[in-house]
């Protein structure tokens, strides 16, 4: 099983002026993907589990302040991770592959009566 992660972070809050600087971002909201590159569902998908959630950004030094038009989704993920830590991905990586896994090979099944 080859699993392959992806973040969205295209979703921000800003600050509209902070310190001089417009647009600055102080909240980001997030969405690691995770597909399975080798398992394909019934209907020939790939398998995927996503986890979501948002992270403040720290604003209080502004030195190194990008423009908001100059941002990329690279920057963004950065500063997401960096805050998150380095064990904590892990952790959300390791209950994707876990969340794929119980979809590729259930313990349990609804199934309905009727």
């Amino acid at each position: 099983m080859a699993i392959s992660y992806t973040w969205d972070v295209s979703t921000v809050d800003t600050y509209p002026t902070k310190d001089s600087k417009s647009d600055v971002v102080h909240n980001v909201h997030w969405r690691l993907i995770a597909t399975d590159d080798t398992n394909k569902d019934s209907e020939g998908n790939n398998w995927t589990a996503d986890v979501y959630g948002s992270q403040a950004v720290d604003t209080s030094d502004l030195s190194s302040f990008t423009a908001f038009a100059d941002l990329t989704a690279s920057d963004v993920q950065g500063w997401v991770e960096a805050a998150l830590g380095a064990d904590e991905v892990t952790e959300m990586k390791a209950g994707l592959d876990a969340n794929i896994a119980a979809k590729i090979t259930p313990t349990s099944v609804t199934k309905t009566i009727g």
